[in-house]
């Protein structure tokens, strides 16, 4: 859908890498004396427990449960079948009430604007930059028709509104799923045919007409992009909009939406972001497409990193239809590919820290690392608004708010709404996240390492 790099930017990113390993010599001193530095890369072990003292006697109980629960695979495959058979036998109400004080305060920040404002007002005390989530979205066979559209945009301008106006951030940031203003059979259809980001134009929405799709189609291509677009009026210059990737048959057209989005918010700064999926094998291909895109149209680039969480359903449905797998074929060449694309991202804010912005969105130490190491070698402000990193909110919290406590950036991505519309989106990203829940031993041993620690000092006190 966009073109690849021409020669002379590829030659140009050749260049950046030539600099970064002159750059990474001429740092080895400099890593030799750090290593007595206590704000030193080196030192983000991501092992110590007081991490967590600033988290409640009952936070500390709630989440070693709730990461408990989290190590049986058995239960997080099947955790969707579980919470509907466990409503129908306790009923609604006693199905809240067993649900609200666990893992629905472990993961979603209330219902309530003072309950979400009571948990943003705790997060930022500790350091950390809420990033709200309205929990929205679909699948194919799940569209709900106009009218839920437009309730959806109601409730994302209620997101951003709310993002903007309460001071929880100075940089403040929210999450996008286009699925829940475009239906997902649309992007499908999209995604078969080439449109251009010319013919995409928001500021010509009200001539949207596409041979490759039906009247029907049409209707609703253009009311989505209409919702889109009073989406970024409203967010412009307030809050940044970061558009999340979904699944590879919707992808090409979630990415040309936001590229149309970026082009008309994003001359500025960068307002509208997309997220690379590192996961993919084309991944870096689709990130110096994106970047060349930028240059070409002469926005700003804001880019959400990761690595991916539809592997499962990718691989199966790529069987299943004879194609080949998008997805790498190891851990370690996803790894790769992420780390990768991080230094592409780093080195070009480095250059222009006015014209790119990346989240490293990761909750895996080693790359938490390796981009904290590099933004030092780079001389790239900690606490500055071209780099931050994030985290989901009741997840990896030792890496979080050890990162806070450094002076990095760090964002915490928070849905909020009822028990009855956050659990299905829980519900899609424990599975999506299974292989992250099965592996958090890490944190547990350091909250459970805490809470002695305090049943200790109680202990003794007491005589």
């Amino acid at each position: 859908m966009f073109s690849l790099l021409r020669q002379p930017a590829l030659s140009r990113f050749i260049s950046v890498r030539l600099k970064s390993v002159a750059a990474s010599q001429s740092m080895a001193a400099k890593r030799d004396r750090d290593l007595c530095n206590p704000s030193s890369p080196d030192f983000l072990t991501f092992e110590d427990p007081q991490a967590f003292k600033v988290k409640s006697f009952w936070e500390l109980i709630r989440a070693l449960g709730v990461f408990r629960l989290c190590s049986f695979p058995t239960l997080v495959n099947n955790c969707g079948k579980l919470m509907t058979i466990t409503r129908k036998v306790l009923g609604k109400q006693c199905f809240c009430m067993v649900v609200r004080p666990s893992v629905y305060a472990q993961f979603v920040a209330g219902e309530t604007e003072g309950e979400i404002a009571d948990s943003m007002q705790k997060m930022r005390s500790l350091g950390l930059h809420p990033m709200l989530a309205v929990p929205i979205e679909e699948d194919l066979g799940e569209s709900t028709g106009e009218r839920r559209y437009e309730d959806n945009l109601a409730a994302m301008l209620e997101c951003v509104h709310m993002s903007h106006s309460k001071g929880w951030s100075k940089n403040p940031m929210m999450q996008l799923k286009i699925t829940a203003l475009v239906s997902p059979e649309l992007c499908v259809s999209v995604s078969s045919i080439k449109i251009t980001l010319y013919e995409l134009r928001l500021t010509k929405i009200k001539e949207v007409m596409f041979p490759g799709l039906t009247e029907s189609e049409n209707t609703h291509l253009l009311l989505g992009l209409q919702r889109l677009n009073k989406i970024g009026e409203a967010s412009v210059n307030k809050v940044r909009v970061l558009v999340d990737a979904e699944y590879t048959y919707m992808n090409p057209a979630l990415s040309l939406i936001t590229m149309a989005m970026m082009k008309k918010f994003s001359q500025q700064s960068a307002w509208i972001w997309n997220t690379h999926q590192c996961y993919l094998k084309e991944s870096r291909n689709l990130l110096l497409d994106a970047i060349q895109m930028s240059i070409d149209q002469s926005f700003c680039l804001g880019v959400k990193l990761v690595r991916g969480a539809y592997m499962d359903k990718e691989r199966k449905l790529a069987e299943k239809e004879g194609r080949t797998d998008p997805i790498h074929e190891s851990w370690e060449r996803t790894n790769d590919s992420y780390n990768g694309c991080l230094e592409i991202m780093l080195n070009l804010i480095s250059e222009k820290p006015d014209r790119y912005m990346i989240i490293v969105a990761t909750h895996n130490e080693e790359s938490v690392r390796r981009a904290v190491t590099r933004m030092e070698e780079l001389g790239l402000h900690r606490d500055g608004n071209s780099v931050c990193f994030g985290q989901l909110m009741g997840m990896c919290d030792h890496v979080s708010l050890t990162l806070a406590q450094h002076g990095f950036s760090v964002y915490k991505s928070v849905p909020y709404g009822s028990v009855d519309d956050t659990l299905p989106y829980l519900v899609r990203r424990a599975q999506e996240n299974r292989t992250v829940l099965q592996g958090i031993r890490k944190e547990r041993d350091l909250l459970r390492q805490e809470l002695c620690h305090r049943l200790k000092e109680k202990i003794t006190s007491a005589r």
